[in-house]
């Protein structure tokens, strides 16, 4: 049987009300701009920086944990992870590799004065920003593989944002221009099917039992 047999069968486990939420939200999701944290030693933010993702309807993020080791709270990110695909990476340069594969241009987030402001930055192509630890910011590596660096203009003494709130910051602005804009950033139909029944899944406590019912008819 097909996805969408399942997804039928699936979602008669689920209320209607939940349903239309999934379906309301995936529409808003994206996978055009997604996020990359390197080696960031706070656990909780790391976190923070998943819970804006899902808040801003980024669907996929990339965690390297070379370093530090696994850096998710779950009370933190408060159950943003079921809802935000996390990959994860031992090195920078695995993750570079891999993104730049899948289309993605290297957006390095750096105080540095030859990055471009947010307020002027264009968005042409799908990309991936890069946040980095909070007191180092990013590798050497990550800086000389960029396409292009940014960074939040600021008016006073302060230099630095902790990375969560540089997150969310820089993605509000990027989501905000996004959606206004005529770049194809929605999610694929199939992409849409293939979340609708991953949540689902996870909406339901006896998931295994009812899909080997599905599967295994009496």
């Amino acid at each position: 049987m097909g996805d969408i047999e399942l997804l039928t069968y699936l979602e008669g486990f689920i209320s209607e009300e939940r349903k239309d939420r999934f379906i309301s939200i995936l529409k808003n999701r994206t996978k055009y701009i997604t996020v990359a944290i390197e080696d960031v030693y706070q656990m909780h933010n790391t976190s923070a920086v998943i819970r804006s993702c899902e808040s801003f309807g980024i669907q996929e993020a990339h965690v390297i944990e070379g370093r530090f080791g696994k850096r998710l709270d779950k009370n933190i990110a408060m159950g943003a992870q079921q809802w935000v695909d996390i990959s994860r990476y031992a090195t920078s340069t695995e993750a570079i590799d891999i993104l730049k594969r899948d289309g993605y241009k290297i957006v390095a987030t750096s105080p540095h004065a030859d990055s471009s402001l947010l307020t002027d930055f264009q968005l042409n192509s799908p990309v991936v920003l890069f946040f980095g630890t909070e007191k180092e910011g990013l590798s050497t590596e990550v800086l000389d593989k960029a396409d292009m660096s940014l960074k939040i203009p600021m008016v006073g003494f302060t230099e630095s944002l902790n990375i969560s709130v540089s997150a969310a910051i820089i993605l509000q602005d990027l989501t905000s221009k996004l959606r206004k804009s005529k770049l194809s950033w929605r999610l694929t139909d199939e992409e849409i099917i293939q979340k609708r029944l991953d949540w689902t899944k996870k909406s339901i406590k006896s998931i295994e039992e009812i899909l080997i019912r599905f599967y295994q008819p009496e």
